[in-house]
């Protein structure tokens, strides 16, 4: 760009601005104004911007009277109307505009928005690729695009038109975010980091690139190495929040929650107090077992968001550490009340009416971790465990036996029953368990006398047992 283009630009941003304050300095005096058409989609266009309605809907209605015949004037007064909600109404203004101009880009964007809000996928994906010939900028068409196929769960198409528009305009950086959750969605990573890689080779300098490349290290758990990349984003933009924000997940990843602390705090040089991050310090504090001060944090995130569940339920847990067991339990049933289908909240609710003695309720609280579909088979196994201390034997055996069923590959699953059982004089079936155990993974076979050790004498067992390590 030459300096007589920055002199105009100069000139146009100077010009605009003295026809805002007219504009306004109009609607505080009622001294009427002329603004040509170009001036007052401008105006409109500001306020829009800035999602002041108010002066929109006024500039507007100036441009509607004096302009009635502007595509550009009803088709913001529409994007008005839309923000408004009345969604139809602005449908309806935008098929007015269709039959006198067809070939309008900014007609099929702002179609194209209206239907995704209203949640229309497949109409909005439409008027946006109908847009595409008539546009000069068909980077931000392919982002809408994008957008719009990640509303519909269909990451692959996103990835296909995120690439045109970084093809097309390699400084877009709404389409470098969305890229990288992309990637993410679809399983990508490797590929995320050989495109990042690419990209920075061309635009070493752009710190969301590395931002992103530390991402996609950080989601194939090369944590040493995404902190390496957030760092480049930092010394190129040392006010980058997120890239402090992440490279301090990366630290705690890597079990050193004292820097992750520190950089965790820098984030509040460069934003608002996150309640998230008070939860993440709270976090490493716990687990330096300085549990004062995870209380601390934890608590100042539920006061920036009482709707933390994470937040309420390390409140309940650290008290637990704290010999404030009983105190604990309110916070963490308050967690649940916030997340009541979080088998994690209900799984630490068992453990602690366990501990507190209150059997049945500990069981039912485990039941409720089951129905949750929790993912691991520890579950199964705690579950037993109550059941059988407490000589529910029959219900712990069929536990296990549903246990075994939703992971089959699971040889502590197997050994448990096949211990149990020996309890019930149901031995035949006890070492045909113990038996699968050992051939599934012989070396967990001291499972059998970490939990039952009066069976290091048990003369069939110790002979099974040889067997197999032969």
């Amino acid at each position: 760009m030459s300096e007589f283009d920055d002199d105009a630009d100069g000139q146009n941003d100077k010009e605009f601005e003295e026809n805002l304050k007219l504009f306004e300095d109009m609607l505080a005096t009622g001294q009427v104004h002329f603004f040509d058409a170009d001036d007052i989609e401008e105006i409109i266009d500001y306020y829009l911007q800035w999602v002041n309605y108010e002066m929109a809907k006024k500039a507007i209605d100036y441009g509607l009277e004096r302009y009635p015949f502007s595509s550009i004037v009803k088709i913001r007064y529409a994007q008005y109307l839309s923000s408004q909600h009345y969604t139809y109404e602005a449908l309806a203004i935008l098929n007015e505009v269709e039959m006198i101009e067809r070939h309008n880009f900014e007609l099929y964007m702002a179609r194209g928005y209206i239907y995704s809000q209203m949640g229309l996928g497949e109409q909005a994906i439409e008027n946006f690729k109908n847009a595409i010939p008539l546009s000069d900028q068909k980077d931000e068409v392919y982002v809408a695009l994008g957008v719009e196929f990640l509303n519909e769960d269909k990451p692959d198409d996103a990835l296909y038109y995120l690439k045109k528009a970084i093809k097309l305009n390699p400084k877009n950086e709404v389409a470098l975010n969305e890229l990288s959750l992309c990637f993410d969605l679809t399983g990508k990573s490797d590929e995320a980091i050989g495109f990042f890689e690419k990209y920075i080779d061309n635009h070493p300098y752009s710190y969301f690139a590395w931002f992103n490349l530390g991402l996609g290290y950080s989601r194939i758990g090369l944590f040493e190495k995404a902190i390496e990349a957030y760092d480049y984003a930092l010394a190129i933009n040392e006010q980058f929040s997120s890239a402090l924000f992440n490279k301090a997940n990366s630290l705690a990843q890597l079990n050193k929650f004292e820097e992750a602390i520190e950089v965790y705090k820098e984030t509040f040089k460069y934003e608002d107090q996150e309640p998230t991050t008070y939860y993440y310090i709270g976090e490493c504090f716990e687990n330096l077992d300085r549990f004062e001060e995870a209380l601390v944090n934890y608590n100042k995130c539920v006061k920036l968001d009482p709707a933390n569940g994470d937040a309420w339920l390390g409140i309940g847990v650290v008290l637990d550490a704290l010999n404030r067991l009983t105190e604990g339990v309110h916070y963490i049933k308050k967690a649940i009340e916030i997340n009541p289908n979080d088998p994690e909240y209900w799984y630490v609710f068992a453990e602690v009416q366990e501990k507190l003695g209150f059997i049945e309720e500990a069981g039912l609280a485990f039941q409720r971790v089951i129905e949750l579909d929790y993912p691991d088979y520890d579950v199964w196994l705690d579950y037993s465990k109550l059941l059988h201390h407490n000589g529910y034997v029959e219900e712990a055996i069929k536990t296990l036996e549903e246990g075994i069923k939703k992971f089959p590959d699971v040889a502590e699953l197997l050994y448990r029953i096949g211990i149990i059982l020996i309890e019930k004089s149901r031995r035949k079936e006890s070492l045909e368990f113990l038996s699968r155990g050992m051939d599934m993974d012989y070396a967990k076979h001291k499972e059998i006398f970490d939990y039952a050790p009066t069976l290091q004498n048990d003369a069939e067992i110790l002979s099974l047992i040889s067997t197999f390590k032969k």
